[in-house]
């Protein structure tokens, strides 16, 4: 089964890096094999309803150190899905496009504007946010 390359933001500030390959948007938990561990570890099991986001990253190591995340788009490429402000409940905003945002879902999908981010994907729990707007 392919492992998909994640950091899951838990809602009270844990963050926990790893490897999944059972995430879907409709389950309740997720099993997540941390970075760290020994070969051969027993994944966690995560529940979904306890994060801010997973966030599918090109790799764990993240972008180095001094990195500013843009919040706009680039004028040269063009968006594909509607365009979206993610405004969470820690302060973080997220903005990105959507395919598939809908309040009454446990979450969905943001493609991050910001082309450089290393994150790939992110699947915003919706609890988690305070404001969600398209632009």
């Amino acid at each position: 089964m392919a492992q998909n390359k994640v950091v899951a933001h838990y809602q009270y500030g844990r963050i926990l890096k790893g490897f999944t390959g059972d995430f879907l948007p409709t389950k309740p938990t997720l099993h997540l094999t941390p970075a760290d561990a020994p070969q051969q570890s027993k994944p966690v099991e995560v529940r979904v309803a306890d994060l801010k986001a997973i966030f599918f990253v090109k790799n764990l190591m993240g972008r180095p150190q001094p990195y500013r995340r843009r919040q706009a788009f680039d004028p040269g490429k063009p968006a594909v899905g509607r365009k979206i402000r993610v405004l969470f409940k820690d302060g973080e905003i997220l903005v990105g496009t959507t395919q598939g945002y809908d309040s009454s879902r446990p979450g969905f999908f943001v493609i991050p504007a910001d082309t450089e981010s290393n994150n790939e994907r992110v699947f915003v729990v919706t609890g988690a946010t305070h404001k969600v707007s398209f632009m």
